[in-house]
């Protein structure tokens, strides 16, 4: 059996690992940065932040096609570069707009990087490996997630002093650029697609409905991952539990990536992906009913659920996306499905925060529980019968 774990394996695992951990060492603390240093009502602050996951939004669907059609290394170490150097904007930021712009302008890199690392890691892969693999390359964006929101909070609690956090995040980000830049690919010939610019170019057409599927299930993470922490704070009284809250989560992520590898070596998607949206639903039901009751263990159960079914869904629903493309769309694979997450996420930000002004936390998490059950019609009506008619692999 052919090795799974090479050096540029490793590097490139590293690299993503440095990029979630940076993100979402900030993601729960941001909405209370805002209120607290600027004086933000809810709705405005949902805008500010939405504004990050537009922008990746907008980039990643050319970041694929250029990841397609250039140098692969280089257009990784040139969207990574720019992610780190961003994080010293915070640093100076002194207004509430100039926040905003930065935040904003931030995005783009974020999601051309993320495409750019998760397209040379498939490359790395062994072909005998590569669906095992992808499951696996999800761990180190589960750890960050499990470690990063945990140390950022409890730093916040323990200082509160956010410029110590955007240092770190500058910090973390800058290594994993440091890594990526000793990566050694072989250089491939790039066969130029010399057939008209099209949209089939930048989103993949015929994996539009795990598209619409992913949309869901972003939209609902956004709103959590974002409002949780000021949620808790508010409703539950709770301070150093939102940590608790991630950590739980990103082991139920990282048990469910661990145990779904077989299956995702056997080939088994569409059973993997079923039984995270499964999980999930159940997870963000229990979630809104802890919620209404006050009751932490239907709130830390509701972690572990969200997580272990959201580790089996992402890595299934990626390679069901990767197996409808041909070997020269893997980029257009890759970012059809981080943009439909992408736009999940920049949606449920800023509708949770509009939701959350005007009706309050509960409205706004009961919304997420209406989607993911969206999502699950969705998954067992359309998306599964339409994979396995029009898979290549």
């Amino acid at each position: 059996m052919e090795k799974l774990w090479n050096n540029n394996y490793k590097k490139v695992m590293f690299a993503n690992f440095a990029m979630s951990f940076s993100f979402y060492i900030l993601t729960p603390l941001l909405p209370i940065y805002l209120s607290e240093n600027f004086s933000a009502p809810k709705d405005i602050i949902g805008l500010v932040l939405s504004g990050y996951s537009v922008t990746a939004l907008l980039l990643r669907p050319f970041s694929g096609y250029v990841v397609d059609s250039f140098n692969r290394k280089k257009v990784l170490m040139a969207c990574l570069f720019f992610y780190f150097v961003l994080f010293s904007g915070y640093l100076v930021a002194a207004g509430l707009t100039v926040f905003a712009i930065i935040r904003t302008i931030h995005g783009g890199p974020f999601g051309a990087a993320t495409v750019a690392n998760s397209t040379v890691a498939i490359d790395v892969l062994p072909s005998s490996r590569r669906t095992e693999g992808i499951g696996y390359y999800g761990l180190s964006n589960n750890i960050a997630t499990a470690i990063a929101p945990t140390v950022g909070i409890w730093i916040y609690n323990n200082t509160h002093n956010f410029n110590l956090l955007f240092f770190i995040a500058l910090v973390v980000a800058g290594l994993g650029f440091a890594t990526d830049c000793t990566l050694k690919i072989p250089e491939k010939e790039i066969i130029k697609n010399k057939s008209k610019i099209s949209l089939d170019r930048f989103f993949l057409l015929n994996g539009w409905f795990i598209a619409v599927n992913m949309l869901c299930f972003g939209f609902c993470y956004g709103v959590l991952s974002n409002y949780l922490a000021i949620y808790g704070k508010e409703k539950l009284g709770i301070t150093s539990g939102t940590g608790t809250y991630f950590m739980l989560l990103s082991i139920g992520l990282i048990l469910s990536r661990l145990q779904g590898a077989k299956a995702l070596r056997q080939g088994k998607l569409t059973k993997n992906a079923a039984e995270g949206i499964i999980l999930s639903t159940i997870g963000y039901t229990l979630f809104v009913i802890s919620g209404i009751f006050a009751s932490m263990p239907l709130y830390y159960g509701s972690a572990v659920l969200i997580g272990l079914g959201n580790g089996h869904l992402w890595p299934a629903l990626q390679n069901m996306m990767i197996n409808l493309a041909h070997n020269n769309q893997r980029g257009t694979a890759n970012s059809t499905l981080m943009t439909s997450w992408d736009l999940g996420v920049g949606v449920g930000i800023l509708l949770g925060g509009v939701l959350a002004e005007n009706f309050g936390y509960t409205t706004a998490f009961i919304s997420v529980t209406a989607t993911h059950i969206v999502g699950f019609l969705m998954y067992f009506i359309i998306t599964k019968k339409n994979f396995l008619i029009q898979k290549l692999r």
